[in-house]
């Protein structure tokens, strides 16, 4: 199935409306696992959503929730010396 936003856990059991991940006890029906979540689109949302969700990482009612496939979990923060090699890199530094 999909992966917990926050912690990356698997996720293989249904999700409900009050179903929680089983290793950081984080909601799972919310808009940062759903397949349809898509910044940036109309209220953030691939589907025809009546109204806009305003809390897209609490639990929700929205009927079209399908957790998504993959792991959409925020990245790692690297260090700046790291990005700053990346920088340099791009430009040949």
């Amino acid at each position: 199935m999909g992966n917990c936003y926050f912690c990356g856990e698997p996720i293989t059991a249904p999700v409900y409306r009050r179903s929680v991940c089983p290793k950081c006890d984080k909601e799972l029906k919310i808009c940062l696992n759903c397949e349809f979540y898509s910044p940036g689109s109309h209220w953030d949302c691939h589907e025809t959503i009546p109204e806009a969700v305003r809390d897209k990482d609490r639990a929700n009612f929205c009927d079209y929730f399908r957790i998504a496939a993959h792991n959409r979990s925020t990245p790692q923060k690297q260090d700046p010396d790291t990005q700053r090699q990346k920088f340099d890199k791009l430009f040949n530094d």
